[in-house]
């Protein structure tokens, strides 16, 4: 079988364990199992699900819409085709223009109040032709997107742009090819091949690595409309290594970059640090003497992501930028090594307005420790069952499927008792349940990747205070608030028809459980997410409470206080949050059978805490056997060598490693040693060299 039928196979099983486990029709659950990959890719930062259909002779069709219209002045409207079928016909061009069509006779209609006023008040139809009818004036630009499982007919090359009441339109199709290349590629996102011919020209740069270098290196001064030209064809792609994009730093320094270039154009270059930036590879040719760099692949700005985004912004303003030149340092750095070498150089690059997120990749040792959790401890069999399971934590993008393509037919068999696909997460799931659990819904409602971006700003931090805090009982606590999060899904998903009027199913959701936790934290209680670990099952009692408060808070949303009459933009505000948890639910369900005093919520941390201080303990140990007596000599020369400082007692303890074969290393000392290895290791230190 070919891999991407493979694909199409993996894809549909999916899709149809999420329709059946969250009450989705399939073509709602094949969006929301792909949604992620096209927001992950950076052509749009959030998708919302709104489906409306119009009758068969209007022609009228929208699936949802994406992006900020009011940040970005771009509104995105998308439709979904599935299919369900290895052999499903080839999307034709015939095909492609209806389907196309259907988003823009939306949007149309969207615009005539007649039309809008005709509407249910709380269909899914009636907010989204609302919030365009608002934001239309700000609107300079319409990206439409066609998500499908089909593939695209090869003889179909594209789509050239048109306009709607002076508008331009973009067109964008996401076929079944493109959703597996994305997603079986290392670094989950399709080539940037910026050809700077297309934006000004060729630029000059100085190299600034020596013949030995392991990388190389190129200085370059970027002129304000060609830095401005390549953030408008790639935009937040350009930023996927840089988490700062999605906190949306607010403070002086974009002022002062806009008045730099409105004041003083001529001394941006002296003003501004500049960006830092990766590439794959870049084309270089010579002429007279001097360096001109002509092409970049996959680049990516580290460090400067303001910088760039607000050069764009006023390139949009029409300001003149001919006078604006942009100081850049590039980094040459293969696929093989981005994973490791480009979430230090963003690190390093932004210490100087330092986030804790800036190096939370899928490399991070949080996300390492999870993984290896996963990997190592069975959660209790559910009730008439007798086999034990995993939750497998998938760090990086096609883990588990890489995992289980390299498995015989037995070991397949044995693997996928051992990890059902629905117990599959991924670090943006994980990140949607702790953020809810947080009492955050605002931020979640923002998107995954937004979400994720909080999420790691947290975490970052609160590993850098005492990453002993997230041990196993850490781990399964936070596989059980994903358990509880999957379950209100099934449950606001199962009251269509009743209280549940559609279209805000994803703030439904982490509004409902954000309310019930902050009103048992008030009294001093929790959920007791041990037992229900312990069970793999969500209690009746737990179902009707989360449904109680669905329902309040979905109407909730539905009547905004501010931000005028859309929910979903409501949903993103804290005010909204604020308003939500003061509400007064009489919960009709005893809930007290499942319920834990904050007390000995506190001593299960703690016990965790002992737990994981001495399990870091044994790894060090091991790993202070596995570096030998050689390693730790060579260690100990590298110090010297380099002058880097180390304590005497640290000394004495390199000293007593070296010795290891006669005495081993107590639990503390292996991880004061370790501690100072890994220190080296990121000065530059490498066992592998002779010393």
């Amino acid at each position: 079988m070919s891999e991407i039928n493979e694909f199409i196979l993996t894809l549909s099983e999916d899709v149809r364990l999420l329709s059946e486990s969250n009450g989705l029709s399939m073509e709602e659950a094949f969006f929301w199992r792909i949604s992620d990959t096209i927001t992950g890719s950076g052509e749009v930062d959030l998708l919302e699900y709104f489906h409306h259909r119009g009758s068969s002779q209007s022609g009228i069709r929208v699936d949802g819409w994406g992006g900020d219209p009011k940040q970005s002045r771009q509104l995105t409207l998308f439709v979904v085709n599935h299919a369900d079928a290895i052999d499903a016909p080839t999307l034709t061009g015939t095909e492609l223009e209806n389907l196309f069509k259907r988003p823009l006779r939306f949007l149309e209609a969207a615009l005539d109040e007649g039309w809008r006023n005709r509407l249910e008040e709380t269909s899914p139809g009636f907010e989204l032709s609302e919030m365009i009818a608002a934001k239309w004036p700000a609107i300079r630009k319409i990206s439409l997107l066609l998500i499908t499982d089909r593939k695209l007919s090869s003889r179909v090359d594209g789509h050239e742009m048109t306009e709607f009441q002076g508008r331009s339109v973009s067109y964008s199709v996401w076929d079944i090819n493109r959703l597996a290349q994305i997603e079986t590629s290392a670094l989950g996102r399709e080539e940037i091949i910026v050809d700077l011919n297309q934006h000004g020209g060729a630029l000059a740069v100085l190299p600034a690595h020596m013949p030995d270098s392991p990388y190389n290196a190129y200085l370059a001064a970027i002129p304000g409309t060609v830095l401005a030209s390549i953030y408008e064809r790639w935009q937040a792609r350009l930023l996927e290594q840089n988490v700062r994009v999605f906190l949306q730093a607010r403070g002086n320094v974009n002022k002062g970059i806009r008045k730099t270039i409105d004041e003083e154009p001529t001394m941006f270059f002296a003003y501004n640090n500049g960006i830092t930036a990766t590439a794959e590879a870049v084309e270089i040719e010579h002429s007279n003497g001097v360096s001109t760099m002509t092409t970049i692949k996959n680049l990516q700005i580290v460090n400067g992501g303001q910088t760039s985004a607000s050069i764009h912004a006023a390139s949009q303003l029409g300001k003149d930028l001919s006078k604006t030149f942009v100081q850049m340092k590039l980094s040459i750095v293969d696929s093989h090594s981005a994973e490791k070498i480009v979430p230090d150089i963003s690190r390093y690059a932004n210490s100087q307005n330092r986030i804790a997120a800036a190096d939370f990749f899928s490399n991070h040792p949080f996300h390492i420790r999870m993984e290896e959790i996963s990997r190592r401890i069975f959660a209790p069999a559910k009730a008439g069952q007798f086999t034990q399971s995993r939750w497998f934590y998938e760090r990086a993008r096609g883990q588990f499927a890489d995992r289980r393509s390299k498995l015989t037919s037995a070991q397949r068999r044995k693997f996928d008792l051992e990890h059902p696909r629905s117990q599959l997460f991924t670090k943006i799931d994980l990140a949607k349940a702790e953020m809810t659990w947080r009492l955050h819904p605002e931020i979640v409602s923002l998107g995954a990747q937004k979400n994720f971006a909080h999420f790691a700003h947290q975490i970052g931090k609160e590993w850098a205070k005492k990453e002993t805090a997230f041990s196993e009982e850490w781990f399964r606590n936070a596989v059980t608030k994903l358990l509880i999060f999957r379950k209100t899904e099934r449950i606001v998903s199962d009251a269509a028809g009743s209280w549940y009027t559609g279209g805000l199913r994803a703030n439904t959701v982490c509004y409902a459980i954000a309310k019930l936790v902050h009103d048992l934290r008030e009294d001093r209680r929790s959920i007791d997410l041990q037992s229900i670990w312990s069970s793999q099952e969500i209690p009746e009692s737990l179902v009707d409470a989360l449904d109680q408060c669905a329902e309040v808070m979905h109407m909730h949303l539905l009547t905004p206080m501010i931000g005028g009459s859309n929910p979903t933009e409501w949903a993103k505000k804290k005010a909204c949050a604020d308003a939500a948890l003061k509400f007064e639910i009489d919960l009709r369900s005893d809930l007290s059978d499942i319920l834990v005093g904050i007390e000995e919520i506190c001593m299960r941390d703690a016990e965790g805490k002992r737990d994981q201080k001495m399990i870091n303990g044994i790894q060090a140990q091991v790993r202070v056997v596995e570096i030998g007596s050689v390693g730790w000599k060579a260690l100990r020369v590298w110090i010297r060598d380099t002058s880097m400082r180390i304590t005497p007692v640290e000394s004495g303890i390199i000293e007593a490693a070296i010795r290891i074969r006669h005495k081993p290393l107590s639990e503390a000392q292996a991880v004061r040693a370790i501690a100072v290895f890994n220190r080296a290791t990121e000065g530059g230190f490498t066992i592998n060299r002779q010393y």
